[in-house]
């Protein structure tokens, strides 16, 4: 279903991509203009307060632009309609509900829009170490396992536009190159993605596009 879905989008929009153009918000980000096209991996650099959680919070809909545009694959962002279908992001600290266990807080993601793939979901935790403590509470998660069921509830649903905000902090070096080659792979689906990260030498081994915000403008752009 998803190669026939990303057809129709190519023949009626053309290239599938996401857009963000003349975007404002307050004082914080300035006339940022940028295109990001599917199956390429896009990191956004800066030090933290450059407008990096900005920008992706922005595109995600979750604080109101003041001025400027974003759409994805022809599909405009408006007020009736703040936010894009089929996203998947990590922003910040991962949110869970502490009391239950890191499995249970995955499966009722995922069967909020009837999207449950159970058998995805044990891929992915048994990929990142994960699947013996599927039945912890999250109590009981350290910072660098949260972060691990952060990433995996924001792929295990399929999602086409995929955002994480510093996904690596907190990540020892094996979980890291996990990571790497699950976008790798997330990237030869044609998936959308955006990575934030203030450290320019981490995130870097796999980007393709590398973007530098300082104090909410682009100032470099640059392919790898």
């Amino acid at each position: 279903y998803k190669y026939i879905r990303q057809l129709l989008i190519f023949l009626v929009w053309g290239e599938a991509m996401l857009e963000v153009s003349g975007l404002y918000f307050k004082d914080v980000l300035e006339d940022i203009n940028l295109t990001f096209d599917e199956g390429k991996i896009n990191v956004i650099i800066g030090q933290n307060g450059c407008g990096k959680s900005v920008l992706f919070k922005c595109i995600l809909g979750l604080l109101k632009k003041t001025k400027g545009n974003i759409t994805l694959d022809g599909v405009k962002k408006t007020k009736e309609a703040p936010y894009f279908k089929n996203t998947g992001a990590l922003i910040e600290e991962p949110d869970f509900h502490e009391y239950n266990s890191g499995y249970d807080n995955l499966r009722y993601l995922a069967s909020i829009n009837n999207n449950l793939n159970e058998k995805y979901i044990l891929e992915l935790l048994e990929r990142f170490n994960l699947k013996k403590d599927r039945n912890k509470l999250v109590k009981f998660y350290s910072l660098g396992m949260k972060k691990k069921l952060g990433i995996i509830q924001a792929i295990m649903e399929d999602q086409r536009l995929i955002i994480l905000d510093e996904p690596t902090n907190g990540l020892d070096k094996k979980s890291k190159l996990i990571f790497y080659d699950l976008m790798k792979e997330l990237k030869e689906q044609k998936k959308i993605i955006l990575i934030a990260s203030h450290i320019d030498s981490d995130i870097k081994e796999i980007a393709d596009r590398v973007i530098k915000i300082d104090k909410g403008k682009i100032v470099e752009d640059n392919n790898v």
